[in-house]
């Protein structure tokens, strides 16, 4: 039984809008730009480089998040949401895929050239 209660634990992270813990699989991983704006960006593959934070992905969450101003606090200063409406205004969902079942690309070695 151990071993069956060890694969269902996944981390745990706090939404930055209300506050609440959740798993992994079902909060979006979001990241400031990078590149000198104030840009906030879904990291979909939660691959993305720097710091992040993580939100519901619902109306509700964002809103509060907005209103606490915790985009800027938890990224650095990004405050651009632009990118994370967009998301959920398309009504996926992280969990509808499973980051296990993203097509993984092997690097090229270098000696196929």
């Amino acid at each position: 039984m151990a071993q069956v209660q060890h694969l269902e634990h996944q981390p745990q992270r706090t939404c930055i809008g209300c506050r609440q813990k959740g798993s992994r699989s079902e909060l979006l991983r979001l990241v400031a730009d990078g590149s000198g704006s104030s840009a906030v960006l879904v990291d979909e593959r939660r691959r993305m480089a720097g710091r992040g934070a993580w939100l519901h992905p619902s109306e509700k969450c964002l809103a509060l998040a907005v209103k606490r101003r915790a985009f800027g606090r938890a990224l650095n200063g990004a405050t651009g949401t632009a990118d994370v409406e967009r998301r959920l205004a398309a009504g996926t969902k992280a969990v509808d895929t499973p980051v296990a079942a993203a097509k993984t690309v092997q690097p090229e070695s270098g000696s196929e050239n």
